[in-house]
């Protein structure tokens, strides 16, 4: 989830002009800070402190660290104590949205939130609900599809039009479609070099030659799609870019990046929330993708 939402903010489209904003909404936590030797504060947590001050959505920045390539990171701490009691007060106000989406709505921001498992009672539900895309990260292998079918009735709750993002080999797209009954917007490949090197992480020691998953490049395509201005309705469009097979989905504003349950560390599941109003995107995801 952490390693999309990352690639993402890279390759968003016009990034000079845009900010972007990694955030993690993760209840279990988050790992952005240990990844990239970033410190703990200012955060998540930091900002949900400020947030019982005021609900001005400008002061979200002032708790938000710089990544690698210009774009900005939410950190959450790592233990899902701290991590759930932040969200709780980020989301207190029950007549406006989360402080960490309503900065979505500013001109030229795209928020990409990691919002972790899809979990009843989840405080991420909030969140998700102010979405106007639900991207749902699965693996293609049966165990994988199995979590994400389980989890599909209670991401109905979360959202009407669940939009279904594969990751590496298995099953067929088409096939996986037709039995969940949910659009796939795309489909990325293995690429634990690219997945390490999005992370923090040291890229593997070797690997077979021609073995490039083109990770980045995949995630470029599917970052188009997504800060595409949504048209009068969700029907997909005549084309899609390289590597992105899938249905435009309506998104005025945000995009939320969820897993559906334990997947393997090889492919696990996000959300994405892009808002657009005639604003950015916002996009929320979790665990890296190898």
């Amino acid at each position: 989830m952490t390693t999309l939402a990352v690639a993402l903010a890279m390759t968003w489209p016009h990034a000079e002009s845009t900010r972007r904003l990694v955030a993690e909404v993760d209840p279990s936590g988050g790992d952005l800070a240990m990844r990239f030797g970033l410190p703990a504060t200012p955060g998540l947590v930091s900002l949900a402190a400020a947030a019982r001050r005021t609900r001005d959505p400008a002061v979200a920045w002032e708790h938000t660290q710089a990544l690698p390539g210009g774009a900005r990171a939410l950190v959450a701490p790592p233990g899902g104590t701290h991590a759930r009691a932040a969200l709780s007060t980020l989301i207190a106000a029950p007549d406006a949205p989360p402080l960490a989406l309503a900065v979505a709505r500013e001109p030229g921001v795209v928020v990409l939130a990691d919002c972790g498992r899809v979990d009843p009672g989840s405080p991420a539900e909030a969140i998700a609900r102010h979405a106007d895309a639900l991207v749902l990260v699965s693996g293609a292998q049966s165990d994988d599809l199995a979590h994400t079918a389980a989890r599909l009735g209670e991401l109905a709750r979360w959202t009407p039009r669940p939009a279904l993002l594969l990751t590496g080999d298995g099953y067929p797209t088409v096939d996986v479609e037709r039995e969940l009954g949910v659009p796939a917007i795309g489909r990325l490949p293995h690429d634990p070099v690219a997945a390490a090197t999005l992370t923090g992480h040291r890229p593997p020691p070797a690997r077979r030659r021609g073995n490039n998953g083109g990770l980045a490049r995949h995630a470029a395509a599917l970052a188009r799609t997504l800060a595409e201005p949504a048209g009068p309705t969700a029907s997909p469009p005549a084309t899609t870019p390289t590597g992105v097979p899938g249905q435009q989905v309506r998104r005025p504003g945000g995009v939320l990046i969820t897993p559906p349950g334990p997947l393997p560390a090889s492919a696990p599941p996000r959300v994405i929330d892009p808002r657009h109003n005639g604003h950015q995107p916002s996009i929320a995801g979790k665990e890296p993708l190898a």
